[in-house]
């Protein structure tokens, strides 16, 4: 499965309408959009590469558990980047894609309403992003040099777009 078909199923899988999904370039240690859905241009261009400790994406990375905010729009917690509110969603999740510990990436989720993410969400979303590590990892395949995937439509019908990793 391509990055693009990954995402598109954790969308799904946990009723998310936007979503994004980096990967850690280990030549220098960047997050780099491999897919996305429902993310306006501009947005795209801003989360194409994502340094890690800047961000949901980058401090997710960092701290190698996840970064949410029950309501993107309002969050004071200095973890959203300003341009992030830009994006017409609430709740929102960047989760570290781990293998045996080591970080192969980020997914990112996000939900058109307010949500508190609920522990037993919690660990469901960890099992999901180490699950599509692995399979990306025995993909080992590499990236295409087309730029990241995209699909400037909604997962499910709600409100495109979600700075789930900015």
């Amino acid at each position: 499965m391509s990055p693009q078909d990954h995402l598109q199923a954790a969308l799904r899988h946990h009723d998310c309408q936007t979503g994004t999904l980096h990967l850690l370039d280990p030549s220098d240690a960047q997050l780099k959009l491999a897919a996305q859905i429902g993310l306006p241009p501009h947005v795209v261009q801003i989360v194409t590469i994502v340094p890690v400790g800047k961000g949901m994406a980058g401090l997710a990375a960092e701290r190698l558990e996840p970064v949410q905010t029950c309501n993107l729009q309002t969050d004071i917690t200095g973890d959203i980047r300003p341009g992030a509110k830009a994006v017409p969603v609430q709740a929102s999740i960047a989760v570290p894609m781990l293998v045996d510990g080591a970080l192969h990436g980020i997914l990112g989720l996000a939900k058109a309403e307010y949500h508190e993410w609920t522990e037993d969400e919690l660990a469901a979303l960890a099992l999901t992003a180490s699950t599509v590590a692995r399979q990306l990892a025995s993909d080992d395949g590499p990236a295409s040099d087309d730029g990241p995937a995209s699909d400037d439509g909604p997962a499910s019908g709600g409100d495109s777009d979600a700075d789930a990793t900015v």
